[in-house]
């Protein structure tokens, strides 16, 4: 066991004054596992990059350990898996990688394959089976659950519950709550360390935001009568003393004594008031607003919007699913699930009018309107102002939306490009938002998206109850929201 200390750590991008981090301090044990949340664009992913001395900084960090980044970066993603892992590990002995293997169900034999050949999700858990044997490392695992299904998602919460230093970027709150035993939060006024599971850390801070807005407005009232009060006996004083000048004969002595006194009282209740103003200001400070959404979806004539029956796609080497059979019914919330590589994105495609190959029935309601989401947001570029007038959708009501997903007003005028992986899906969802459909159809939405956010668009989605189709990993998402599963 030994100590992460981070000390008056600060730093702003290109030496600026728009400070990611301000004299931030604290220390991590290395034998913790650490789940690390925040909002999107926050700076998790910048906060990991310096430990890694990938920038230059303010204040210190000072560790007895290494740093090892995931995802790792494979220099010839075409050689053998067995000599890209053991160029990863290179003192681990073979049969400890193919245990660690096993402890994540990943077959021996993609050893023998090229790495280029795995999937995203053998690529996930093989490299992290390979990172976990590099001795006096201490891992920064960069959302991992973005390639990962909800079966591996569950395979690799228990794989990480069973190690120990680390810490892990993830908003899948199942997944954080299945391994780690603190928290890391990056709020809006700073950083910083709670014991216990996601779930703990959440019910606490639902709690302190309770009591701070309590005391807000319990203070706001005191603050209130205070100056109310302060003003009133400041005014009876200057009404007393004036009775001194101009009443004929009087105890002028007594009369200023008694204004005095009540001048004194005055200055006291504003002192009283001072401090309550100072309490006030010490609240509220990490206190994070997720504004209510809204959406607004077109009413289709039918009742029946899809119907498939036996449906299979086929790209010419042979059907890449099972046959695949559902209807989807207006207030439908159908969540599509099976693993990685089961073609539920090729469904979602045909069904979004994309020439997919297939067999089966496949029939779509006549005139229907789809607004849809794809999993990739690599093509983002340009500026959000540009790209709703392209779509044709409200640009004052797509600003809007953003902003209510925690966009600031600099991030609303960046270049797409340089948004963070959760901004851009955000742009991707506010746009579908804003598109007037009779079906929204969502290929992994959540994928880099903060949790925050996620419980932002699960209320929509509970209160809108718009129809829906989609594909997503994160379990406690699908539990809240679909009304019917179909399975691949």
């Amino acid at each position: 066991m030994s100590l992460i200390d981070v000390s008056d750590l600060s730093f702003a991008y290109g030496g600026g004054c728009d400070y990611i981090f301000r004299d931030v301090s604290f220390q991590l044990d290395t034998d913790w596992r650490l789940g690390f949340t925040g909002r999107n664009g926050r700076g998790k992913t910048t906060f990991l990059k310096l430990l890694m001395g990938e920038y230059d900084y303010q204040g210190t960090i000072s560790a007895s350990v290494e740093f090892e980044y995931f995802p790792y970066p494979v220099p010839d993603p075409d050689a053998d898996t067995a000599d890209v892992l053991a160029a990863v590990c290179p003192d681990a002995a073979a049969w400890r990688l193919r245990r660690e293997l096993g402890l994540l169900a990943v077959d021996e034999g993609v050893l023998y394959r090229s790495f280029s050949t795995l999937s995203n999700g053998e690529r996930t858990k093989a490299l992290l089976a390979a990172m976990f044997l590099r001795e006096n490392a201490f891992l920064l695992i960069d959302e991992p659950t973005n390639h990962l299904d909800m079966r591996g998602r569950a395979l690799v919460s228990q794989y990480l519950s069973r190690k120990k230093g680390y810490i892990l970027v993830s908003h899948d709150r199942a997944f954080l709550d299945g391994c780690v035993d603190h928290i890391l939060s990056i709020n809006r006024a700073g950083i910083e360390v709670c014991r216990g599971d996601f779930s703990t850390w959440w019910e606490n801070k639902r709690r302190q935001d309770d009591f701070e807005l309590a005391e807000n407005n319990k203070l706001k009232k005191e603050i209130k009568r205070l100056k109310a009060t302060a003003r009133e006996k400041a005014d009876w004083s200057d009404r007393v003393e004036a009775t001194k000048i101009g009443n004929g004969p009087c105890d002028r002595g007594a009369i200023g004594h008694k204004a005095a006194r009540m001048m004194k009282r005055s200055k006291a209740i504003e002192t009283r008031r001072e401090r309550a103003v100072e309490e006030k200001a010490k609240l509220l400070k990490n206190i994070e607003t997720a504004e209510a959404l809204k959406l607004t979806q077109l009413a289709y004539h039918s009742p029946r919007l899809l119907y498939l029956k036996d449906v299979s796609v086929d790209y010419g080497h042979g059907p890449i699913c099972p046959p695949v059979s559902f209807t989807l019914e207006r207030g439908d919330r159908v969540a599509l699930l099976g693993p990685n590589g089961a073609g539920k994105s090729s469904i979602l495609k045909l069904i979004c009018g994309e020439n997919i190959p297939y067999t089966g029935v496949f029939e779509a309601g006549s005139g229907l309107t789809v607004s849809y989401v794809p999993q990739d947001t690599a093509d983002l570029a340009g500026s959000l102002r540009d790209y709703a007038e392209g779509y044709g959708i409200d640009v004052s009501l797509f600003l809007t939306i953003l902003r209510k997903l925690d966009f600031d007003r600099a991030q609303l005028e960046k270049d797409m490009a340089d948004l963070s992986a959760g901004q851009k899906k955000k742009v991707l969802l506010a746009r579908s938002l804003c598109q007037q459909a009779h079906l929204l159809v969502w290929d992994e939405p959540l994928n880099y998206i903060d949790v925050l956010s996620r419980m932002q668009i699960e209320q929509l989605l509970l209160r809108a109850a718009p129809t829906l189709l989609f594909v997503e990993h994160d379990r406690a998402f699908c539990e809240k929201i679909a009304t019917k599963t179909v399975e691949i």
